[in-house]
């Protein structure tokens, strides 16, 4: 993986994904928001100004040479429904609630928004196609990254052994301790594995690995060329957001894929 900075904007990008196929996930540096949301704050809905994240997203756009109006996205609900892309956000009226997406069409851009939860990118290189997932522990369980490989082999062909998958930051397992309810989830979601998944650290409960989690369920969909960031939000608030760490009090950063396509003209 390698740090970039366009423009201001400090992203990271993952040496395993070809150049062309656009990817990008974005830290928080490089906008225009205040304190608590400080400063590439794409969420639209933690008491931000809808006008400082527009203007965020339009310039995290054009570092990446995107078109704005290309982006493509929905209300992320922590599911494992999957949505197929085929045009930009602004050709379809209806507000869709999915936590994957998936598209072969070079004029639109996947976008997502994150603080703690898993970001999964998705590259076929021989059916050229994108996808990329929100994957919380609910997400996770549901194993949200399975059913976006199984949309993209339905949807276009793909063989899950030719994709490459990239997981980018999310809280690490050394912070991200659980109760009851989600342990018996990853127990049920994944049998035996749970135990490599939920690790006892200090406390009484344990810590779930989303990072682990999220390779595993890959894996089980046949990927085999996985790259993981290994990045903690918790642990790195200089660069990224975290719901957990900042008692909700914080940003979205986003996350976005593209095939190589169209310029911004803005």
């Amino acid at each position: 993986m390698t740090f970039q900075t366009q423009s201001g904007i400090r992203y990271l990008t993952f040496d395993s994904f070809p150049g062309d196929v656009i990817h990008a996930i974005f830290t928080r540096q490089g906008g225009l928001s205040p304190d608590p949301w400080a400063s590439l704050n794409f969420g639209g809905t933690v008491g931000d100004e809808t006008s400082r994240v527009r203007e965020n997203r339009f310039r995290a756009f054009r570092a990446l040479k995107r078109d704005p109006q290309s982006m493509f996205d929905v209300w992320q609900v922590h599911s494992a429904d999957v949505v197929i892309a085929t045009a930009p956000h602004g050709a379809v009226p209806v507000e869709l609630k999915a936590d994957g997406m998936i598209t072969d069409t070079p004029e639109v851009t996947l976008f997502m928004r994150f603080a703690d939860c898993t970001p999964i990118l998705l590259y076929d290189p021989l059916r050229p196609a994108v996808g990329i997932v929100h994957a919380g522990w609910l997400g996770t369980v549901r194993k949200a990254a399975a059913a976006t490989v199984q949309a993209m082999q339905a949807a276009y062909g793909s063989s899950p052994a030719d994709l490459l998958a990239a997981i980018g930051p999310a809280i690490g397992p050394d912070h991200y301790e659980v109760g009851p309810q989600v342990v018996e989830q990853v127990r049920c979601a994944f049998g035996s594995d749970s135990d490599l998944l939920l690790q006892q650290k200090n406390g009484p409960r344990p810590h779930f690995d989303l990072w682990a989690a999220n390779r595993l369920v890959l894996e089980q969909a046949g990927v085999k060329n996985i790259e993981v960031a290994g990045l903690c939000t918790a642990c790195n608030p200089q660069d990224w957001y975290s719901h957990r760490e900042q008692k909700g009090k914080t940003g979205r950063f986003g996350a976005l894929i593209a095939l190589g396509g169209k310029l911004s003209t803005i």
